[in-house]
């Protein structure tokens, strides 16, 4: 009897927030149904696995945090392959390929996997796989789902297994002047092209016509594109299903302050005594040094101490959100959370920073972010709302591979939050859920 051969790979994960370590396990998950099997640590347990001895693939997923360092979990790793002593030979034997998670917002993006894909590279480690970049600004799954699913064609040809022949010829997926990812886009499920005869934007026959009618008194703006990228067709992100179910229910919350969302640690309201801003006007992010006064507190702090700031969302914006989603009347309504029967994500839970029974007002207030950065998988999300069809071919400029420039220019360099979109977009209607349930 002859047995089967063991298609073995090393699996290594450094994360912060959990978000590496999630994507190692789905990996694993799928390792199995492809033949291979996902011998899986995290960077942190450097007694489990020996690099200088294994003989099988590695894959590496790390995360960034901080202004570009790599997570806390991989500090001891990263502090032994950096050790100057190391012969360059000395990872020779090793082939790996490797996903850094990041976030393009920050200057030193994917920094945490670059670090350990570099020094891989310094001690003779050989790459049988293209290294990812995904950009938390734009959207994770954007670049982790294909660099997945052409992980197991990699791992066929690294094996030397019988496999059909495929073009893996990449291609360059660009945010910024960042490289996210070497991909096949014809493998990428995830890519829609649209054009102006799809199906999305309704009448196109007329549309197409106004639009190419008019383009030359139009202002290049946030609402409005200009040639070639308003006559283009378009690739854009699927649309991304919601793993939750988010119900107003008729009846009103009780009453709650922040402190609902911190049960396990003592707050303290302070005053603000002075903010100055460090940074230029041109900086990438701005810095701030606040002085505040815990004169009439019991906190004790000593060198080395960190803390954490609670700050609500301005008032005036609150109120104008819920106006502009059409929830005035029901503010002060209840929400209940659940997740949908039908999802597809494993381990999907309620969110445990939103407060079963809160109110719309409470969540909006003090559990959302609405000044957050508008990834182009929720723009995808938000034209499914938007019943213009001019401002609907306009949130799908914006969120394709051909709109990038439009999307850093009028999106990411001026910031702009929900409410702003909402003001410049009136016929888009999201609800509630939508808000909560993407990234």
């Amino acid at each position: 009897m002859c047995s089967a051969v063991k298609r073995r790979f090393l699996l290594l994960y450094g994360t912060q927030h959990g978000q590496a370590q999630a994507i190692a396990e789905e990996v694993s998950q799928q390792a199995e149904q492809h033949g291979f099997i996902a011998d899986m640590f995290s960077l942190k347990d450097i007694n489990q696995f020996n690099l200088e001895i294994e003989k099988d693939p590695v894959v590496f997923v790390i995360s960034t945090t901080g202004t570009g360092e790599p997570p806390d979990a991989a500090l001891k790793f990263v502090k032994k392959i950096r050790n100057k002593e190391l012969p360059d030979d000395y990872f020779a034997h090793l082939r790996y390929g490797l996903l850094a998670l990041g976030d393009s917002e920050y200057t030193f993006f994917c920094n945490g996997g670059k670090i350990v894909d570099k020094r891989l590279g310094e001690l003779g480690a050989r790459r049988f796989y293209d290294t990812g970049y995904a950009d938390d600004c734009v959207g994770l799954e954007l670049v982790v789902e294909p660099w997945i699913r052409n992980l197991w064609v990699a791992l066929e040809r690294e094996f030397g297994a019988e496999h059909k022949e495929i073009n893996v010829e990449p291609i360059r997926v660009t945010s910024g002047n960042q490289n996210i990812l070497n991909v096949p886009e014809h493998l990428d499920m995830r890519i829609q092209t649209v054009g102006l005869e799809h199906d999305l934007v309704p009448d196109n026959k007329s549309l197409k016509k106004s639009m190419s009618d008019a383009f030359e008194e139009v202002e290049h703006s946030l609402i409005h594109s200009v040639p070639p990228l308003c006559q283009c067709s378009l690739n854009i992100p699927a649309f991304p299903s919601s793993y939750l179910d988010v119900v107003i229910l008729e009846c009103a919350a009780e009453d709650m302050d922040f402190r609902f969302r911190f049960p396990e640690v003592e707050i303290f309201i302070v005053p603000i005594i002075e903010a100055k801003r460090l940074t230029t006007n041109d900086s990438v992010k701005n810095a701030l040094m606040l002085e505040i006064d815990i004169s009439n507190t019991t906190i004790e702090f000593q060198p080395g101490d960190s803390f954490g700031i609670v700050s609500p969302n301005p008032p005036d914006e609150v109120t104008e959100l819920i106006n502009k989603l059409g929830l005035s009347e029901k503010r002060e309504y209840q929400i209940w959370m659940t997740i949908k029967r039908e999802t597809n994500k494993r381990g999907e839970v309620v969110p445990n920073y939103i407060p079963q029974r809160c109110s719309v007002q409470y969540l909006l207030t003090w559990c959302l972010e609405i000044r957050a950065l508008l990834k182009k998988v929720f723009l995808r999300a938000l034209v499914e709302y938007t019943s213009d069809a001019v401002e609907k071919r306009r949130l799908l400029e914006l969120c394709s591979k051909q709109g990038n420039s439009d999307y850093n220019l009028f999106i990411r360099d001026h910031a702009i939050s929900l409410l702003d979109l909402l003001n410049e977009f009136p016929s888009c209607q999201p609800p509630l859920g939508l808000l909560i349930g993407l990234p």
